[in-house]
């Protein structure tokens, strides 16, 4: 296991870069202040470099937020939203031996949709993909769908502001003032269910509330066992 030094000083750092490339996205995005022991933590447990984007965003963020809360990408804690470590149930302390077989949870939408860092076996958790790619649980489909790239690409593609084509179907007229108001543990419920026949139809006839984010991901869990469609596994606690 290398220590913390081996994974913070290290030549090439990306964060220089990747500060720049937020403040120049055409989407918005707000870096949230992290604890830096809290993120020195995380850092030291996933056994990534500052080299990686992964990394420096666990390092130097308490999060990052994308399109004014419709997307939240964890990072190392401390602040308003929950770190990495916390979303994924790292150990109170660093363990050498622990790693999560399936991935860990990296972001969540405000509709309940989760973004996972695929592991070194994503079929165990019955999830798409190869062994460190990003996979996405789809609100509107209950099922996930393998996005063929890793972290790094991920962060790229979200900041060169191809969210607003990813999720064309699923945001409503007005959605930019009903998610402004929610909390970093806040999504959005959306009757009839994104899911539905009805939702698909016409999205902007639903019926909208603010709710935790912990019961929306219970509730896609609960549609999937109601429906026959395969259990999505851990999606993260907020």
């Amino acid at each position: 296991m290398r220590d913390l030094s081996e994974l913070v000083d290290v030549d090439d750092p990306v964060w220089p870069s990747l500060r720049e490339e937020f403040a120049s996205s055409p989407a918005r995005v707000d870096v949230l202040a992290g604890e830096g022991e809290q993120g020195r933590a995380c850092l030291l447990q996933l056994q990534v470099t500052a080299r990686s984007v992964l990394g420096a965003v666990v390092l130097h963020t308490g999060g990052v937020v994308v399109d004014g809360g419709w997307l939240r990408i964890y990072g190392g804690g401390g602040g308003a939203m929950p770190g990495l470590a916390t979303v994924n149930r790292f150990p109170g302390e660093v363990d050498p031996g622990w790693r999560p077989p399936g991935g860990f949870v990296v972001g969540h939408d405000v509709v309940g949709g989760v973004f996972v860092l695929n592991g070194y076996d994503p079929a165990s958790a019955g999830r798409p993909g190869e062994p460190g790619q990003i996979a996405f649980f789809a609100p509107d489909s209950l099922e996930w769908e393998a996005l063929g790239m890793g972290y790094g690409t991920w962060v790229d593609w979200v900041l060169a502001g191809r969210l607003e084509q990813f999720y064309a179907g699923l945001r409503w007229p007005g959605w930019q003032d009903e998610v402004a108001g929610l909390a970093p543990t806040q999504g959005m419920s959306v009757v009839p269910f994104l899911w539905s026949k009805e939702a698909h139809d016409d999205l902007a006839a639903t019926s909208r509330r603010p709710v935790p984010m912990a019961e929306l991901l219970g509730l896609n869990e609960t549609f999937c066992t109601q429906m026959g469609l395969p259990t999505p596994g851990f999606l993260g606690v907020v």
